[in-house]
């Protein structure tokens, strides 16, 4: 049992970081509020799935970007420049938005296709996500 809690939860974690219309948030708080797991290795394993989740879009960023002529490529010319022009404007910083619904994923995506060394970019999405799961944490169960 403990396994499979862990695991979807992994599991869903990595799904909503990737274009994936899942809520690891709301698996969280469910697994949270059971009180039958250690808050610790909850996070822990909500963190490394939304984290490797996101390596998954740096690396499709790295390498996506020379089918953008191509009929069938989901983001037109236009947005694919607009979401340059502002990872440019506000860079790497920008990756600790990186938890937001709608724009996080983009922006993991968008680090891969203008080349933020991995470092850099594990560094500070993982700072963002295990800090989201954190607060979200720290709301549901009354950790101070």
């Amino acid at each position: 049992m403990e396994f499979a809690a862990y695991g979807g939860l992994f599991l869903t974690a990595l799904g909503a970081a990737t274009i994936l219309p899942m809520q690891s948030e709301a698996v969280l708080v469910g697994l949270l509020l059971t009180g039958d797991y250690p808050v610790f290795w909850l996070i822990a394993a909500a963190s490394l799935g939304n984290v490797l989740g996101s390596l998954v879009n740096w690396c499709l960023g790295r390498g996506i970007e020379r089918f953008s002529g191509q009929r069938w490529f989901p983001v037109g010319a236009k947005a694919l420049d607009r979401a340059k022009h502002w990872y440019g404007r506000y860079g790497r910083w920008s990756l600790l938005a990186s938890w937001l619904p709608i724009v996080g994923d983009p922006i993991t995506v968008v680090a891969g296709i203008l080349r933020e060394p991995l470092p850099t970019f594990l560094l500070l999405v993982t700072f963002a996500k295990v800090g989201r799961y954190l607060v979200l944490a720290a709301a549901t169960t009354g950790l101070s």
